[in-house]
Formats: structure tokens, C-alpha cells, sequence
């Protein structure tokens, strides 16, 4: 009876998750995004071409070097973006599948048994523990991202001081389009950060592993109560 209501009540609140945030979907990223990317062997085979022998002026070389690094900033990029938009969608449904598992607890709590109610709050505090899982996945994806902002901004200024004009365009762009794919995802996990304090779901005593004893010295609490999550 208890496994069957859990289940139950996983499915329901994974499927209010999906449809809402089926409604709010991305596309899927630009192909530019996905197809930035450069054999490392090109770069090697440039190093090693003399100069006096390849008659190419040093302009011409810097200006090749900095279009190859233009093209390798955008293919980092381009993962990271990749990686950070696919965190921040888990991270989003994650809370509503949360938020809507508390509120169907909060509709139905008086006719459910005891068993009954302890199998939700189980299944309550695993996917508390998906939601935080997904907040520090995103916190070091978006690390990652804010590396490969700087890196494709100082490469297109290099190409653009190289005369390589339109590897600068080209990593411009990137660089819009990866902005404005985060912001848009982004936006969406703020929208269900906001629903899950409204709901308190997160913070409910229940879904504490343990409650906090009554103590009457600070230094009496132990170490475990007093680390964040």
C-alpha cells in the first residue's frame, strides 16, 4: 500500500512538472553552437610551418592563430552553454516536481493513513535532496560558463585587433547566442525558485533528516545541524 501510494505520487508530480515545463521548452541550441569545432591537428601543423619557408608574412600568421583561437573559444563555449542549459532545465523540473508533490500533500493530507503519509514524505525528501543535488550541478556549470564568456570575449578582441574580422563577428555572435540561451533558461529556473518558496516545500520540518535538538549552549549543537545544504 505504501510503495503503490509513493509511486503514485512520484508519477503525479512528475507529470504536472512536465507539462509545465513542456509549455516554457527552449528550442534546441543553434546548430553554430554545436559545430565549433576545430582539430587540434590544424593548430600543430601551423606551429610547424617556418615562416621563411612558408613565405607568410607575421601578420598573416597572427591573424590565421588568432581565428584558430576564436574557433576553439567558441567550441568551449559552446559546451559549457550546452551543459549549463541542460542543468538549469533538470534544476527547474526538479522543484516543480517538488512544489507539486507538496501541494497535492497539503489537498489530500487528511485521508491519507499514517503509512500512507510517511511513504509520501519519503518520496518528498528524495526529491528534496534531486533539487539540491541540481543547485550545485548548475552552480559549477555556470562557473564553467562564466570562464568561456571571458575566453570568447578576449578572443574576438583578438581577432578584431588581427584584422580577422570575421572570426571576431563570428565569436560575437556566439557569444549573443549563448548569453541570450542561459538568460532564457535562467529565467525559467528563477520563475520555479519563486514557486518553491512560496510553497515552503523545501523547508518544511518534515523533510529535515533529523530534527534540531533544544539545547541551551550554542556550542552544544552538533556540527551536522549547523553545515548548510
Amino acid at each position: 500500500m505504501c510503495c503503490r501510494c509513493a509511486s503514485t505520487w512520484y508519477s503525479y508530480g512528475r507529470g504536472l512538472a512536465n507539462v509545465s515545463l513542456a509549455r516554457q521548452t527552449l528550442g534546441k541550441l543553434a546548430p553554430v553552437m554545436k559545430r565549433n569545432w576545430i582539430s587540434l591537428s590544424v593548430a600543430g601543423a601551423l606551429c610547424a610551418v617556418p615562416v621563411a619557408q612558408a613565405d607568410i608574412s607575421h601578420e598573416a600568421l597572427i591573424k590565421r592563430a588568432s581565428s584558430l583561437v576564436t574557433d576553439s573559444a567558441n567550441t568551449y563555449l559552446s559546451q559549457t552553454t550546452i551543459a549549463l542549459v541542460d542543468s538549469l532545465t533538470l534544476y527547474a523540473k526538479a522543484i516543480r516536481i517538488l512544489v507539486s508533490l507538496q501541494r497535492r500533500y497539503e489537498a489530500s493530507a487528511s485521508r491519507l493513513s499514517p503509512a500512507d503519509e510517511d511513504a509520501v514524505w519519503q518520496v518528498m525528501i528524495h526529491q528534496r535532496e534531486e533539487v539540491v543535488s541540481h543547485r550545485e550541478q548548475c552552480k559549477r556549470f555556470e562557473s564553467n560558463w562564466m570562464t568561456a564568456i571571458n575566453l570568447s570575449e578576449l578572443a574576438a578582441e583578438a581577432a578584431y585587433n588581427a584584422g580577422a574580422d570575421q572570426a571576431s563577428v563570428t565569436a560575437r555572435s556566439s557569444l549573443d547566442l549563448a548569453q541570450a540561451q542561459v538568460e532564457r533558461v535562467r529565467q525559467l529556473a528563477l520563475e520555479a525558485e519563486e514557486g518553491l518558496r512560496e510553497s515552503r516545500a523545501e523547508h518544511s520540518p518534515r523533510l529535515e533528516p533529523a530534527a534540531q535538538p533544544m539545547v541551551a549552549e550554542e556550542e552544544e549543537i552538533p556540527e551536522a545541524y549547523l553545515r548548510e545544504d
